[in-house]
Order: C-alpha cells, then sequence, then structure tokens
C-alpha cells in the first residue's frame, strides 16, 4: 500500500551482495503473548467492528503478508500500526488459528526499527517455510520508497513467535532507476528453482513485475521483467501506474497472477491467467485472460495462501465511507476479508467462502422482520435486496439477483454472487440502525453470525 514517509534525512546503505544472513546483528525478539481471540463481542459497543473477521481490537489494518500452513496451524501476518488508526510506522501483526474461524493474536512479529534498515516500516512480503525454517521475506523502507530493499526476518522456532530481522537487504531497488516504487516480494516455485516477484512503476516508467531468482533466499539475481505492460489485454485489465503485491501460483492446470492496482487514488484488484513460458533468464508470464479479484475498490492488496490440496486468498478491506476524525474516534481501521477458496472455471478466477465459515451458523432469523444481530448470513437463491436503516436513512447494501450468499459482520459486508466476482462492500451501523431484507421467503434462509461453543 502507498505511504508517502517524512522527508529523507539519510540514505540507506545498499545490500552487501553476498552478505550471509549471519551477520544479522538484531538479538532475536518474542512477540507479546496473546492479546485476545475474535468474537463479535470484542469492543461491545460498537456495533460496526467486525469481530469474526482478523484484526486485533485497536490501531490500524491492511495489507494480508505471510500467509502460511505450518505444521496444521494458519499464520496470518498483516500491515499494522497498533498505537494508532492512521498509515504510519507500519509493523507486522500476527494471528493464528487451528480451524480459520477462531484466531489467536500473537502481538507484533516484525517490527520497524530506528536508524535500521526498516525505520519507514516493515512493509508488504510473503513467508517462505525455507527447509523447516519460517522465513519472512518483506519490503524494508529505511527513508525512501525509491530505495526500498527487500529484507528477510528468520523465526527463532515454528510457532512462529519470535523473530529475528536482518540489518541488511538480499536485494537493493532494480538496475532500471525509472522503477522508483518497487516493492512487495512474492516467493514462488517453478521447474526446480526458487524465484521471486515483485511489482513495480513510476512517475516515469510504466508498470512491470519484476523477476529474481532465489534458490537461496540470502542470494538474489534480478532477472528482468516477468510481464510488462505491452500486452493489450493487461492494459485493459490492469491499467495502473504502478503494480503492488503480485502473487504468482499454480491452479486447476493454469498460471494465477494477482495485482494490485492504482491510479489517481482509484484501488483495485485484478487477476490474470496464463502460461509461464521458459526463457534463458527465467520464466516469463504470458497472459490470455483477466478480470476483478474482487468488483470493489473496499477490497485490495490480497495475498493467496497455496496449500498441499487448495489456494485460499485473503484482502484486505478498506474503510470507504469514514473521515479522518471518524477513524480516530473509532479507534480502529481495516479488517481483512475472510479466507476465500479459489478455483479456476473456463478461464476465470472463481471465489468462493472457505467451508469452515459453515461453523459459524446460529440461529436462524425472521428474515421478513427487522435484524439486530450484528453478524449473520443471508443465503437466497432467488437474489435478495438487503438495506441498512436507521430512522429515514436507507442505504441499499445488497440489491441482485440469482443465487446469492452474503456474510454482515457489523460494517463489513462481503457479498458472493453466482457467475460474478465476489464484492466486498461497507456500511457503518448506529446503535439505532436495523438491517432489512427482501427476497422470496421460500428461497431465502438468514443466520446469525458466532463462534461455536465448542
Amino acid at each position: 500500500m502507498i505511504w508517502t514517509p517524512t522527508p529523507p534525512t539519510s540514505w540507506p546503505q545498499q545490500p552487501r551482495a553476498g552478505s550471509p544472513y549471519t551477520s544479522c546483528r538484531t538479538e532475536p525478539r518474542p512477540q507479546e503473548p496473546a492479546i485476545d481471540t475474535s468474537a463479535p463481542d470484542r469492543r461491545p459497543n460498537d456495533p460496526t467492528f467486525p469481530g469474526l473477521h482478523v484484526r486485533p481490537v485497536d490501531g490500524w489494518v491492511n495489507d494480508p503478508n505471510g500467509l502460511a500452513l505450518i505444521d496444521g496451524r494458519y499464520h496470518v501476518f498483516f500491515q499494522y500500526n497498533g498505537a494508532e488508526p492512521r498509515h504510519r510506522s507500519i509493523t507486522w501483526g500476527h494471528a493464528s488459528s487451528s480451524d480459520l474461524i477462531s484466531w489467536t493474536y500473537h502481538g507484533v512479529a516484525l517490527v520497524n526499527r530506528p536508524g535500521n534498515i526498516d525505520q519507514q516500516g516493515c512493509w508488504s512480503g510473503c513467508l517462505v517455510d525455507d527447509r523447516g525454517l519460517p522465513t519472512a521475506v518483506y519490503t524494508a523502507v529505511r527513508d525512501s520508497p525509491a530505495e526500498a530493499v527487500v529484507a528477510l526476518a528468520r523465526s527463532e522456532d515454528r510457532t512462529l513467535l519470535t523473530w529475528r530481522q536482518s540489518d541488511h537487504g538480499v536485494i537493493g531497488p532494480p538496475a532500471d532507476r525509472s522503477l522508483t516504487e518497487t516493492r512487495d516480494p512474492y516467493v514462488f516455485s517453478y521447474a526446480g528453482h526458487r524465484y521471486a516477484v515483485q511489482g513495480t512503476g513510476g512517475r516515469d516508467a510504466e508498470p512491470a513485475v519484476l523477476l529474481y531468482g532465489c534458490d537461496d533466499l540470502d542470494r538474489w539475481t534480478e532477472l528482468g521483467v516477468l510481464l510488462d505492460f505491452t500486452d493489450p489485454l493487461v492494459r485493459r485489465i490492469a491499467a495502473s501506474s504502478t503494480w503492488e503485491c503480485p502473487n504468482l501460483f499454480p491452479l486447476d492446470g493454469h498460471w494465477v497472477l494477482v495485482l494490485s492496482c492504482w491510479q489517481d487514488g482509484d484501488l483495485c484488484s485484478v487477476y490474470l491467467i496464463g502460461d509461464l513460458e521458459p526463457h534463458d533468464a527465467g520464466p516469463r508470464f504470458v497472459p490470455r485472460s483477466g478480470g476483478r479479484v474482487d468488483d470493489s475498490s473496499a477490497y485490495y492488496a490480497p495475498q493467496a495462501l497455496v496449500t498441499a490440496d487448495r489456494v485460499l486468498i485473503w484482502g484486505w478491506a478498506r474503510e470507504v465511507q469514514r473521515t479522518e476524525t471518524q477513524l480516530l474516534e473509532a479507534g480502529w481501521a481495516g479488517a481483512l476479508t475472510f479466507p476465500r477458496r479459489l478455483s479456476v472455471v473456463e478461464d476465470r478466477l472463481v471465489s468462493t467462502p472457505v467451508a469452515e465459515l459453515d461453523r459459524l451458523r446460529g440461529d436462524q432469523l425472521d428474515a421478513a422482520a427487522p435484524i439486530t444481530a450484528r453478524a449473520f448470513e443471508i443465503r437466497s437463491d432467488a437474489g435478495v435486496r438487503l438495506a441498512l436503516v436507521d430512522g429515514d436513512d436507507h442505504q441499499v447494501v445488497v440489491d441482485g439477483s440469482g443465487p446469492v450468499r452474503v456474510f454482515v459482520d457489523g460494517s463489513l459486508i462481503e457479498i458472493f454472487t453466482a457467475g460474478a466476482p465476489p464484492r466486498t462492500v461497507r456500511a457503518y451501523p448506529r446503535p439505532t440502525s436495523v438491517w432489512s431484507v427482501r427476497s422470496d421467503p421460500a428461497s431465502v434462509v438468514v443466520t446469525t453470525l458466532s463462534l461455536p461453543s465448542s
């Protein structure tokens, strides 16, 4: 996610080529004790708070980072400022779960360190299980985004609760110095080798995805451009001045490239489906179809988790209708979406709610009556019209036909309609607000959502 730091007072050291990770001077630092578990009664007096979604009680949350399944436990890291609901002094927060619905929060994992390579923030990245050693690969910003480096942090154990951050980057800015916005490393494997991608762009450059060789995570080699902006399909689907948060992964016999795009303040997340073709300096991505990962500007910077039997994706649900004053009064901003399972169907990327979310279902509600529950799900085979009502205020949130599932959790609404990309919406209930559902009574079911008792 874009952020302009304070003006630089000094420029960062360039990474030492081939410098071994063991030269790190930073001592291992344990995370804080687990601080809470997700439940709708977190912030009980705030009807807007999405208590079932991944986010701590306080502070700022944006991009999901470092998604991993380690020894049967899911780990989700995220961009986090626990001090205030503002996008500055970014660290990596950490939550983990054995079932994708009940989350334990472990405090800050990676910290921005004054005077070091990440003093302006530990920006987005991924997590690699490197021969049994969990390793975070992230963008470190000392003073200026144009001088950002790729940094490593290694966990002291497989619980991912104690981390050792390096004091040098493994690779610095690209050789093309017009690419002043390069960040968000994502590591993947292809043809027996390990590679990484970063998104890039700049005021005087078109967006691109850069490719790196990193069989040894401590020694990276720039391999050129995986994808540029020349293909007409790419220009139509992924118009942007910079591409952020690239994800590249195999799915259902295809390769999928996910990109987050921004242009003059407009944000969206898109996908391209295609193939990797071998070249002398490493593979190149050749797309043949594409579209939106989520059909909403409230959804941004998703990250995919590839496991042995499925690919999951989380996104950042932005606050799109609140002023800075309202955010400061609330004390929190941003959340991660529910996890979604990905598949490729007829050259389209399809997202569906993970099956684990079914366990959140509680009591059935009367769909014809005003709904006051803070978290609930709507399922209908004949479409639904959902509105947030408070006196004369009437905000229509969903209005569509055909099979649909809608998850409401405070102010965070996720809509899954057959044959269309999902849509993430924000609507902010007041204590006096109610939800109104209109649908065919014979085809609609509304149930509360809450953590199971056991």
